[in-house]
């Protein structure tokens, strides 16, 4: 019986560490995808005239519509999504009267935001 439970435990922990390991391994790569302080799967914009960016202000990772207040000026917006995401700037709030050309992953605009008031993540 003391066999069997010995065994049982040294496999157990065994899964445990390798569960670990991987885990660290995932963690390790996204952040080695970070992309000017925005998280790899987000979409970030950063403080106005910070140029170049550093510090996202914003950071959004959830598809769909974020509203913005009081950005004024010029900012960068950073696409560092992934799987084929886009991210749109709307005039509108809730993500309504966007302007055409959306922000592909891994590409950014330094863009007015004064008359922004959302920003719409989506995929195809």
């Amino acid at each position: 019986m003391r066999k069997i439970f010995r065994g049982a435990t040294t496999f157990a922990v065994a899964a445990v560490t390798t569960m670990m390991m991987s885990v660290g391994a995932t963690s390790a790569q996204a952040d080695d995808l970070t992309w000017a302080g925005c998280p790899y799967g987000s979409v970030c914009i950063y403080p106005q005239d910070q140029n170049p960016a550093v510090s996202p202000s914003h950071i959004f990772t959830a598809y769909g519509a974020h509203n913005l207040s009081n950005q004024y000026g010029n900012h960068w917006v950073l696409n560092n999504q992934y799987g084929g995401a886009f991210a749109d700037l709307c005039h509108g709030y809730n993500a309504t009267r966007c302007i055409s050309r959306s922000i592909h992953e891994g590409a950014g605009v330094y863009a007015d935001l004064t008359p922004i008031n959302s920003v719409w993540l989506w995929t195809a």
